[in-house]
């Protein structure tokens, strides 16, 4: 019996600058991604698309097809590298959803946290567009944000109600 290989969320790094293009490339080839991007004006002051995370790309794909994107499709792509699992870093399902969820939802007052935060308390929202999302809760300026991590390197955040927030217990 041959087993049939799964499709994970793979991280990846690419050149500064050509994360919109490598989107462009992952569409047109029908492969499952995500790159978080924003509208912005450039020094020119036309409006531009650019990658909120700069050089990180997250592909959704199996093993084969990840690495044959960079082999074969020629795709500036250098994938990270777990050390503990000797294997390429994958990010289960539930953490990318909730990470896409938060950085849509937090635009104007959450987004990326760009360092490590201290330990805080584990909760799950009960309410409202992130109802499932479990992260740590953090709070800046009397204002509660739920953090969500990938990987333990990359974190967002959005800003939510303490009435939506319940403890998550550990088993």
């Amino acid at each position: 019996m041959t087993g049939v290989e799964t499709k994970n969320w793979y991280a990846a790094r690419t050149t500064y600058g050509r994360e919109v293009g490598v989107r462009d490339r992952l569409a047109s080839e029908g492969v499952e991604h995500f790159i978080p991007t924003e509208r912005r004006r450039n020094y020119r002051g036309q409006m531009r698309e650019h990658a909120i995370i700069s050089n990180l790309v997250f592909i959704r794909a199996t093993k084969q097809e990840a690495c044959q994107l960079r082999t074969v499709y020629g795709l500036p792509l250098n994938y990270l590298f777990d050390y503990a699992s000797h294997s390429m870093m994958t990010v289960p399902d539930k953490q990318m959803d909730d990470f896409r969820r938060v950085l849509e939802a937090g635009i104007e007052e959450g987004g990326l946290v760009d360092q490590p935060l201290a330990l805080g308390e584990r909760v799950r929202v009960v309410k409202g567009a992130l109802k499932g999302v479990e992260g740590c809760v953090l709070e800046l300026q009397g204002k509660l944000y739920v953090v969500v991590a990938l990987c333990a390197c990359v974190f967002a955040r959005a800003r939510v109600p303490r009435a939506y927030l319940e403890r998550v217990r550990n088993n």
